[in-house]
């Protein structure tokens, strides 16, 4: 359908984002921004956002990683949220997704923790699995029961969620109540097809951005080591999972590869594809009814995981 096809869409809404997107893209021909100056953008648009009334964040540090705590007044006190943020593995931070966090762990009447994860080139695969992975066991060193704990995360940081639950298994670790996931990216050779029947609709991502941030963040790891691509990974015994993704996304392929591989492991899996969605349109929850209508959806799930 492509950006020439904006006024079919039923969501109007939808089309406004994207005319807005378009607007912000880099004029053909010009240099592109260096990834210091996008990752600046992107934390100073993210510390732009409104939070939630009452929900407030500070500084934490936790096992030695750098962390963000983001709570709210309906927070259930025991309840945790440790959120992976998207961005690639080569960009994002707690900054960047403060207000899509707060939103979700408003409705999920949870606390959550944020993981400012070491990101590659600087730090290659699997450096951000370790660092989840250790703020993982604080949580419990604190005294978080694990069914008390949700894992969430969007795009990469959908993947690192999954990649976390797998490396707790095998550490034989506890699992956590529950795993959401939105735009997950969980296969990092970029194989499935939806790569090109999506390439004219998805207005974020494409095969050619996430091959350059797969070998920024590999550096020579192999990418269908399920540290790296959970999907490659033994799915037996994980916890239940949520995952949201959208129609038009150059990344719908992996989330219906995680639901199959999640589905045949016997695992509880519930598969979400929102139509005429982008790429984590959670984070446009000022813009988008959709937005708020799939935070409250899983705000509702998670609740239900937590609760029993």
């Amino acid at each position: 359908m492509g950006e020439t096809g904006m006024s079919s869409w039923k969501d109007p809404q939808i089309a406004a984002v994207r005319a807005l997107l378009a607007s912000r893209a880099p004029v053909f021909g010009a240099a592109l921004p260096s990834r210091s100056e996008r990752r600046a953008a992107s934390d100073a648009l993210g510390e732009k956002g409104a939070l939630p009334p009452g929900c407030r964040h500070e500084p934490l540090t936790a096992a030695g990683v750098k962390c963000e705590r983001v709570s709210s007044p309906g927070a259930i006190d025991a309840r945790r949220m440790l959120y992976l943020h998207g961005g690639g593995y080569v960009g994002g931070s707690p900054r960047s997704h403060r207000p899509m966090v707060a939103r979700i762990a408003e409705a999920a009447h949870a606390t959550a923790i944020v993981a400012d994860y070491r990101l590659g080139p600087e730090h290659a695969c699997p450096a951000a699995l370790e660092d989840a992975l250790a703020v993982y066991r604080w949580m419990l060193e604190e005294g978080v029961e694990p069914e008390q704990i949700v894992i969430a995360g969007d795009s990469a940081g959908g993947g690192l969620t999954v990649a976390l639950a797998l490396a707790l298994k095998e550490l034989n670790f506890p699992q956590p109540a529950a795993l959401f996931v939105i735009s997950p990216w969980v296969d990092l050779t970029q194989s499935h097809d939806s790569y090109a029947t999506k390439a004219e609709d998805d207005p974020i991502i494409s095969k050619a951005g996430l091959d350059e941030s797969a070998a920024a963040y590999l550096a020579g790891f192999d990418p269908r080591d399920p540290r790296a691509s959970p999907v490659f990974g033994n799915f037996n015994g994980l916890a239940p999972m949520l995952i949201q993704v959208g129609s038009e996304e150059a990344l719908l392929g992996d989330s219906l590869f995680l639901s199959e591989r999640a589905g045949h492991a016997r695992v509880e899996v519930r598969l979400e594809i929102w139509p005429e969605m982008i790429h984590v349109w959670h984070a446009f929850g000022g813009q988008l009814n959709a937005a708020r209508r799939a935070i409250t959806t899983a705000g509702a799930w998670i609740n239900e995981k937590l609760s029993g």
